[in-house]
């Protein structure tokens, strides 16, 4: 328990007010006028729930065409220090990652390094050592794999593979694929796997001949001017803007377990690796939405990450890196999630539009329910229009 949560819960409640009555805000009003109402309404909620939690923060950013027309911060970035939550402050984004690596993936494709439907074991042969093959089941491809479609358990049977530090992360993944089991055939079924995500980085890596991270770090982070965001940030550049994480349950937080995990979680690297912040995410979100200027993708090879790739609901499922919903009236969702010790993170998306939110908390188990929260108010930005 960190020293603050020892303090009396009277004392706490005070200290967050101060902090939620002047909040860390970059806002651009005449960019979001016709969505002044809506935005206030969200913050409130938001402060609301951050108040009773009164145990970290939450920053919310809102992007258009790429651009963060507004953001906002509310709480603790550090609660020991009292430090505030600052729209520019960085956290763990956990599974988002997930839709970096998809992304690495296509620009991969786009260069001709890679095929989609290229079987995996023809880059990274150890992928045949994964436990209860099928027989005379298909190959897992890099499409399989980027859409937990590749029909592989969640994680491996291996405590350790969670264990031990970034530099380490590929011994991690070559050591869980004999400790996974397949629980059907690649291209069966949706069924979401860490270690399959994790087994796409490396492979990506042995196919491009280059460290995963120095990859990332450059085509996508550097091209689209991600300068917030990062795989290693603790001793770092970036450290003093890192928000402190925080586990928040039954009334007690504890700092311990996530300040541990920035040194490293063994294999999750290119499945929870990425630190970044809202501005980052939202020029991220700028890309995936085709934005001029931020386009490190082929038309084509955006429109296939944004297009339903699992069998089950061709208008609602996951495509490559992204959960894609399609309404019926033509409105395209994409999204994506995630949660690591003491972060949660989530990011929604109309790509046609190019409108986007994004929330970033360092706290688990708070009051808000992030995703719910940001496809409401996304919801709310597009129904109102600009």
């Amino acid at each position: 328990m960190t020293g603050l949560s020892r303090r009396a819960p009277a004392v706490l409640a005070a200290a967050l007010a101060l902090l939620l009555r002047a909040p860390a805000t970059a806002q651009t009003p005449a960019a979001v006028a016709p969505w002044a109402d809506a935005l206030s309404a969200f913050g409130d909620e938001i402060a609301a729930d951050v108040a009773h939690d009164a145990a970290g923060g939450i920053v919310a950013g809102v992007m258009v065409d790429g651009d963060l027309v507004w953001a906002d911060a509310w709480g603790w970035a550090d609660r020991d220090t009292g430090a505030p939550m600052r729209t520019s402050s960085v956290s763990r984004t956990g599974s988002i990652s997930k839709s970096v690596t998809a992304v690495m993936m296509m620009i991969l494709v786009d260069r001709g390094v890679l095929g989609l439907d290229d079987p995996v074991r023809s880059y990274l042969p150890e992928v045949d050592g994964f436990a209860d093959p099928r027989p005379g089941a298909d190959p897992i491809t890099f499409r399989h794999l980027a859409s937990h479609t590749a029909g592989l358990m969640r994680e491996p049977d291996w405590p350790e593979s969670v264990v031990g530090p970034i530099a380490l992360w590929e011994d991690r993944i070559l050591g869980s694929i004999p400790r996974t089991a397949y629980d059907s055939i690649p291209g069966a079924r949706y069924r979401y796997s860490n270690i399959g995500f994790g087994t796409l980085g490396l492979a990506l890596s042995r196919a491009a001949g280059e460290p995963f991270i120095e990859l990332v770090e450059r085509e996508i982070f550097a091209s689209l001017g991600m300068t917030g965001s990062s795989f290693v940030v603790e001793g770092a550049e970036l450290g003093p803007r890192l928000a402190a994480g925080y586990s928040l349950r039954n009334g007690e937080v504890d700092g311990a377990q996530a300040a541990r995990e920035h040194a490293g979680r063994g294999y999750k690297v290119p499945n929870g690796g990425v630190y970044s912040t809202v501005a980052d995410l939202g020029r991220f979100l700028g890309a995936m939405a085709g934005v001029p200027g931020l386009r490190i993708l082929s038309e084509e090879s955006r429109r296939e990450m944004i297009s339903v790739q699992t069998p089950e609901d061709p208008s609602d499922g996951y495509g490559l890196g992204f959960r894609v919903t399609v309404e019926g009236s033509g409105d395209r969702t994409i999204a994506h999630g995630g949660s690591v010790a003491g972060y949660n993170a989530y990011m929604v998306a109309d790509p046609d539009r190019a409108v986007g939110v994004v929330l970033l908390r360092n706290y688990t188990g708070g009051s808000t329910n992030l995703g719910e929260s940001a496809v409401a108010l996304l919801d709310d930005l597009r129904s109102i229009g600009r």
